[in-house]
């Protein structure tokens, strides 16, 4: 009786391989897709809370919006610094702010702030992208 020897033969090692290139076919898109979905969640999140800075500051300053949004990053008092808004597979991350009148996006990817006096959107900030997030909404709709 011969002796068998232990090991995988090369059809096995070949299904072996097989196997993870199909999983990693199928799992790399899904981890694309979910890196895209933290980013545009952060930029949600960062919007809110400069929109909850600017209704701070609106009441400790009896009714008035700051000119520009860096008002709210002096001393630290409402906001540290202003966060990246970022606009995944369009735009670089950035923090700068365009000001200007409510719906005039320059679609750069930053953040848009209405800060003309007499205008009734005054105090209102946006994510300056006109493309669509993850679930098809356009960023401006935030």
């Amino acid at each position: 009786m011969a002796r068998r020897r232990g090991g995988f033969t090369l059809i096995e090692l070949m299904i072996v391989v097989a196997i993870i290139g199909i999983l990693a076919a199928v799992a790399i898109p899904k981890f694309a897709t979910l890196i895209r979905k933290s980013h545009e969640g952060a930029t949600r999140g960062s919007l809110a809370g400069i929109r909850s800075a600017l209704n701070i500051y609106y009441g400790d300053m009896e009714g008035q919006y700051p000119d520009d949004l860096t008002s709210l990053t002096i001393s630290g008092k409402y906001l540290d610094a202003l966060p990246l808004a970022k606009a995944p597979n369009y735009h670089a991350d950035a923090s700068w702010v365009h000001n200007g009148p409510s719906g005039a996006f320059s679609d750069d990817g930053n953040w848009e702030y209405d800060n003309v006096v007499g205008d009734a959107n005054r105090g209102s900030v946006w994510v300056n992208c006109t493309h669509t997030d993850s679930k098809g909404s356009v960023w401006t709709s935030y």
